[in-house]
C-alpha cells in the first residue's frame, strides 16, 4: 500500500491501518509525532502515538536505539497513568517510525475543561493536584526513578466517566530517568512557565516535577501563571533570561476570597515554587501530606533566594549542626558502618594533630552509595551531628549554571565559604550529576566542573573541610573524584538487615499510638528486601488506616499494610547494586592490594 499525506499533514487517514490498528480518527501532529484514535483487532478503542525517528533528539533515544518515552510508558501501572498496551516499528514512505499504543480514555484535557466550564472550586483543585502527585510518586519510586518533566494543564486528561481521582497524567515525551546525564530538552516545545529553574540548565530531578505542580496549583487558584510575562516577541535565549530574571522578584499572591482557600494551601503553593530545589517539598508524598493538612507548612519567603547563575547567600549559608543532636543514635541499625566511620573518619577529624604526628593522612571525604531509599542523605545529616562540624547541604542544581565558567565560580565560592567557617562538612547529594565521567558523552561545561572540583578537593582535610558525596550511581562519577586524596572512603548503604528493620519499625512507631503486642521480629521477617523508605511508608499508611478506624496501630493493620505495599526495589535491581558494589571494591582506584574492603561484608 502506498501512503500519502492527507490534507492535514497526517501520515494516515481514517480507515487506514497502522500495523494491526485501524485509524478511527487522526488526532493531531506535533514536532516529532502524530496521534490517532484507533481500534485494535478486537474492535476496542485505543490511543496510538506515531513517532518519527528522524525528528528525535539524541537525548530521547538510548544507546540501543530504544525511545525513552516508550520504555517509560511500558512501566506505567498506576491508576493516574495511561496503561501501556503495545509498541513496535514500521516503515512508511522510506521513513522509520515507532508506534506506541496505550489505553484510550474518553475525556478532555484539564485545559480544555477549564476553558469550557470555567475555574474549579478549591476542593476540586486540591483533588486534581493530589491525583497528579500520586502518579508522579509512582514514577519517582520506580526502581529506576523517572521524572515526568512536562506537568502542565495540557498534559492532564480528565476522565469523563470518573471523578478527579480518575484523571490521568499523560504525554511522557519529556520524561527522563533520574540517572540520565543532564541534557537540555527542546524548550521550543515546552511551557517555560512550568519549568523549574534547574531545568534550563538541563537538570531534571524529582523536585522539578514538584515545581511544575506548584505552577499548576497557582494557575488553577488564581487564573494566571506565576511570574507571567509576554514572551511572544523574544527569541529562545531571550525568553530564558526574561523568565529567570522575573523569578528573582517577589511572587505575587493575589488577594482573593475563595471558599476553603486558606493559609495552609497558599503556603504549599509557595513552598513548591521555591527557586532552591532543597526548599521545595522533597517528594510527591510530602506534598500530598501538605495539601491534606497532615503536614503543617509555614509560609516561606517568596523572594527568590538563588539568582539564576550565581551561588547566592542562601546557598552558601552554612548551618551549624546541633552538637546536642542525636547523631548516630537516631540511625536504626548500620552498627558496622558506624564503627568503621568512628575509627576511620571521626577519630582523625577530631584529633588531626595526633594523626599528623604519625604521618597518617587526614581523610578528605567519603562517598555514600547504594540503592535509593536506603537512607544515605539521612545518614549524612546525622554524621554531621555526631562529628559536631558545621554542615553545608548542596544539590547540583544550586551549583550548575548555563553560563560559561559560572559553575566553576560557584564551586570555588562554596569551598571558600566552607574554609572560612571551618571545620565544615560539605554534603553533595546526587554527586554523579555534578561530576559525571568525563569520558562519557557530557557537555564541555560538565567537564570543566569536574576539573574545578578536582582542583578544590586536594588537601581539603588540612583546611578543615570534609566532603560527603551521596549517589545511587557511583559508576557514573568521574574516576578521578574517587581516587586517593579526594573521596578517600567509600561506603555502601544497602538494604537494611533484619536487626535494622526491627529498629526502623521501632523508630517510626515510637511516637505514634500503637497497640501492645507489636512483634517486631515478625515485621522484620515480612519486610525482607524492603528499604528504609519502604518501611517508613508502611508505618505512615498503617497510621492512616488506624486513624480512619479510630483505633491504635495494631499488628493486624501493619501486616495488612505490608501485604499491599511492594518493595520499591526489585530483586533484579538489588542484584545490579551488589554488582556495582563489587566493582567499586575491586577497582584499582578504590583499594590497595593490602587494604581491607570498605562497606558491609
Amino acid at each position: 500500500m502506498t501512503f500519502v499525506l492527507n490534507i492535514h499533514g497526517m501520515t494516515f487517514n481514517k480507515g487506514e491501518k497502522i500495523n494491526q490498528y485501524m485509524v478511527s480518527f487522526p488526532h493531531k501532529q506535533s514536532t516529532h509525532a502524530e496521534t490517532y484514535r484507533v481500534k485494535d483487532a478486537n474492535g476496542k478503542t485505543r490511543f496510538l502515538k506515531l513517532i518519527d525517528y528522524s525528528k528525535l533528539n539524541h537525548n530521547q533515544i538510548d544507546d540501543d536505539g530504544n525511545i525513552f518515552e516508550i520504555e517509560i510508558t511500558k512501566q506505567c501501572n498506576h491508576h493516574n497513568l495511561c496503561k501501556y498496551i503495545d509498541s513496535g516499528r514500521i516503515f512508511v514512505n522510506g521513513k522509520q517510525w515507532a508506534y506506541l499504543v496505550t489505553e484510550f480514555v474518553s475525556g478532555e484535557t484539564l485545559s480544555q475543561k477549564i476553558i469550557r466550564d470555567g475555574g474549579l472550586d478549591v476542593y476540586s483543585i486540591k483533588q486534581v493536584a493530589i491525583s497528579v502527585l500520586n502518579g508522579l510518586q509512582y514514577f519517582h519510586s520506580l526502581p529506576r526513578p523517572v521524572v515526568h518533566g512536562d506537568v502542565t494543564m495540557q498534559n492532564i486528561l480528565v476522565n469523563l466517566d470518573g471523578g478527579w481521582e480518575d484523571l490521568k497524567l499523560i504525554d511522557y515525551g519529556h520524561a527522563r530517568y533520574l540517572d540520565q546525564q543532564p541534557s537540555k530538552s527542546n524548550l521550543n516545545t515546552s511551557n517555560l512557565f512550568y519549568y523549574a529553574p534547574e531545568c534550563f540548565s538541563g537538570v531534571l530531578q524529582i523536585q522539578s516535577d514538584i515545581y511544575s505542580v506548584g505552577v499548576l496549583l497557582y494557575q488553577l487558584i488564581y487564573g494566571e501563571l506565576p511570574w507571567f510575562i509576554d514572551l511572544s516577541r523574544l527569541n529562545a535565549s531571550e525568553r530564558i533570561d526574561r523568565v529567570l530574571n522575573e523569578r528573582t522578584k517577589e511572587l505575587k499572591i493575589p488577594d482573593i476570597k475563595k471558599f476553603e482557600l486558606d493559609d495552609q494551601l497558599v503556603n504549599c503553593v509557595v513552598k513548591a515554587l521555591s527557586y532552591d530545589a532543597e526548599d521545595r517539598f522533597q517528594s510527591a508524598e510530602e506534598f500530598i501530606r501538605g495539601l491534606s493538612g497532615e503536614l503543617k507548612v509555614e509560609r516561606q519567603s517568596t523572594k527568590k533566594k538563588i539568582l539564576s547563575d550565581s551561588f547566592s547567600d542562601k546557598t552558601t549559608q552554612i548551618r551549624l549542626s546541633d552538637k546536642s543532636g542525636p547523631g548516630f543514635a537516631a540511625i536504626a541499625g548500620m552498627e558496622e558502618l558506624k564503627t568503621q566511620l568512628m575509627e576511620e573518619v571521626i577519630e582523625p577529624l577530631h584529633h588531626p594533630e595526633d594523626y599528623k604526628k604519625y604521618g597518617v593522612t587526614i581523610p578528605n571525604g567519603m562517598l555514600l552509595y547504594g540503592p535509593p531509599g536506603c537512607g544515605k542523605t539521612f545518614f549524612a545529616k546525622h554524621f554531621a551531628e555526631e562529628v559536631g562540624f558545621n554542615f553545608m547541604c548542596i544539590t547540583p542544581a544550586s551549583l550548575k549554571s548555563r553560563y560559561v565558567n559560572a559553575t566553576q565560580e560557584n564551586i570555588a565560592k562554596m569551598f571558600k565559604d566552607a574554609e572560612e567557617k571551618a571545620p565544615t562538612i560539605i554534603f553533595i547529594d546526587e554527586m554523579n550529576e555534578l561530576v559525571p565521567n568525563r569520558e562519557s558523552n557530557v557537555h564541555e561545561m560538565s567537564r570543566s566542573a569536574v576539573n574545578e572540583m578536582l582542583a578544590q578537593m586536594d588537601r581539603t582535610g588540612e583546611k578543615g573541610i570534609f566532603i560527603i558525596g551521596a549517589t545511587n550511581y557511583p559508576h557514573t562519577i568521574d574516576p578521578a573524584i574517587l581516587r586517593a586524596g579526594r573521596l578517600d572512603k567509600k561506603y555502601y548503604i544497602g538494604v537494611p538487615d533484619k536487626e535494622a528493620r526491627k529498629a526502623l519499625f521501632e523508630l517510626y512507631l515510637k511516637n505514634r499510638p500503637y497497640d501492645f503486642g507489636i512483634d517486631y521480629d515478625e515485621l522484620a521477617d515480612l519486610t525482607e528486601n524492603y528499604v528504609s523508605a519502604d518501611i517508613q511508608l508502611i508505618v505512615n499508611n498503617a497510621s492512616r488506616s488506624a486513624l480512619k478506624q479510630h483505633s491504635k496501630i495494631t499488628m493486624n493493620i501493619l501486616k495488612t499494610t505490608i501485604k499491599t505495599t511492594s518493595p520499591s526495589i526489585t530483586l533484579e535491581e538489588l542484584e545490579r547494586y551488589e554488582k556495582i558494589k563489587e566493582n567499586m571494591e575491586n577497582n584499582s582506584f578504590n583499594r590497595k592490594k593490602d587494604r581491607e574492603r570498605i562497606g558491609f561484608k
